[in-house]
């Protein structure tokens, strides 16, 4: 079990703000709250575990009395402690309480420019902020913002950034408002799904004029050019973008529940508690977080399941999902690439003829295009395309994309109407293999074997690799060999590279 890296931690439901926007609904401290001596007790329980960093939030955690007294036994555990807070009480007196315990960064929430902000949080709220990014700034702390972008805010985010270099803040996490919390009652706020590009254009310029460094919250993507470049400027590549809820990062609630994230309130994601568990026992618990440990790309609905990056980001964001689908395993409909291929289909609905689809999905297939192609194909069988060639082409499509269930269906239609077609049998033992039914697949490569002549050796490739990736060597060389027997030039490298082990 690997061990989490960091966590959010809300030690408190207590709030002194009513923000329209809230995903907790927090309002005054609630009764079950963990006492000192609990949380405490958790921060050892926190670095046994050997985590890294953890970020405490609310509610305000500065409303809590005892706030850097956990700050404290975190560092003084080795744990690097963030401080999130809506600024309402930081004052000289509270930073100094902050430093001295050690806090590693602190993070204020900033919605908009004043007028917006004070609408969605408290009147004289943005001036306070300012006051206190005045204090750090004479102290030469640089703090970090988050702001939470709905539809009041998106065209202030520019205007916001040049204010937030000038205060000397050095880093900016922008991410999505979720229908979930205060928010759910104030839907109109949510951005819509075509505005989300817009988001991402705002960071990466920033990014672009290295006066100010962007995080992008975990919600924020995905896979556009942008924001690959994105994901490059921050950290030099473009990681897998599947949710770490659960894998790499866990949350705590202020009861000491423990969940895959705090944006997943709901009961049915609590996998324990402290105060009956210890932290590592939940953590290491193989049936906690089930649910996103085990989360395939087979197990998406919608675009997701047959998306190309699929199997990378596993449809992102569980609470985007959760709050805007349904479900974890929802579509995840503010993926910045999910929304153009929806719009690249709702161009091609617009072809009027079968001929021309399957036109626009042959082009497409020989630019590498697999999303366009297979939207353009699938487009054409929904509307009774049925030759041969169509599912010749949509399976291999599909195959490129990862969807071997597509690919297998895609075959098993050409060989219902001619078993003894090689190509199709080839591709249904592939399909099978990639979904882990490797002895009828190999059966399916022998017959395909069988069937074929000199001019298609795909078969005698693909069954030597489905062997060598199982450990079956010596059947593998045998496959290779065979085919030499047909084709004396027949896979030199391949066999050069199995005989040498």
């Amino acid at each position: 079990m690997n061990k989490p890296v960091t966590a959010v931690w809300e030690i408190t439901m207590g709030c002194n703000l009513r923000c329209g926007h809230c995903g907790s609904s927090c309002a005054s401290p609630l009764p079950d709250e963990l006492t000192t001596v609990e949380a405490l007790r958790l921060c050892d329980d926190i670095s046994e575990l050997g985590m890294e960093w953890i970020s405490l939030s609310g509610g305000e955690p500065t409303t809590r009395s005892d706030w850097d007294q956990i700050i404290q036994r975190l560092t003084s555990n080795g744990v690097k402690a963030n401080l999130i807070t809506n600024g309402w009480l930081m004052d000289e007196q509270i930073l100094d309480r902050a430093i001295t315990a050690g806090v590693n960064i602190i993070a204020f929430s900033i919605d908009g420019l004043e007028q917006t902000h004070d609408m969605i949080r408290k009147k004289g709220s943005f001036q306070r902020i300012m006051q206190a990014l005045d204090l750090m700034k004479e102290r030469k702390i640089g703090p970090m913002v988050i702001t939470t972008v709905n539809q009041k805010n998106l065209a202030e985010l520019s205007r916001l950034k040049d204010i937030l270099i000038e205060k000397g803040v050095r880093g900016w996490q922008l991410q999505i408002g979720f229908p979930m919390g205060k928010l759910a009652e104030n839907r109109e706020w949510v951005l819509e799904p075509f505005q989300v590009d817009s988001v991402i254009d705002i960071a990466y310029q920033t990014m672009l004029e290295k006066r100010l460094e962007v995080i992008p919250g975990d919600c924020l993507g995905y896979y556009s050019l942008k924001h690959i470049e994105l994901l490059k400027m921050r950290n030099g590549g473009c990681p897998p973008q599947s949710c770490t809820a659960g894998k790499g990062t866990f949350g705590i609630l202020h009861n000491g529940d423990i969940t895959a994230c705090t944006s997943n309130r709901d009961k049915s994601f609590i996998a324990g508690n402290i105060r009956k568990r210890s932290l590592r026992e939940i953590w290491e618990d193989p049936t906690s977080f089930a649910w996103n440990r085990g989360m395939k790309k087979e197990m998406l609905e919608g675009l997701c399941r047959t998306c190309r990056f699929g199997e990378k980001c596993l449809g992102g964001c569980s609470n985007s999902k959760l709050t805007f689908g349904g479900s974890v395993y929802a579509e995840n409909t503010h993926c910045s690439y999910n929304f153009a291929m929806h719009k690249a289909a709702e161009k091609l609905s617009m072809t009027e003829d079968i001929n021309g689809l399957l036109v626009i999905g042959r082009e497409f297939a020989e630019q590498g295009l697999w999303q366009k192609a297979a939207l353009a194909l699938a487009e054409a069988i929904r509307r009774g395309a049925d030759d041969e060639s169509v599912f010749k082409l949509y399976g291999f499509v599909s195959f490129k994309l990862g969807n071997f269930a597509d690919a297998l269906e895609a075959n098993e239609k050409i060989i219902m109407n001619n078993p003894e077609n090689p190509y199709a049998n080839k591709g249904k033992g592939l399909s099978l293999c990639r979904l882990g039914r490797s002895e009828e697949g190999i059966a399916y490569l022998k017959k395909a074997i069988q069937l074929a002549g000199p001019d298609f050796m795909d078969p005698y490739h693909d069954l030597a690799v489905i062997y060598m990736e199982n450990q079956r060597v010596d059947e593998a060389i045998s496959v290779v060999e065979q085919g030499r027997l047909v084709t004396p030039q027949f896979a030199e490298d391949l066999y050069e590279r199995f005989l040498d082990g």
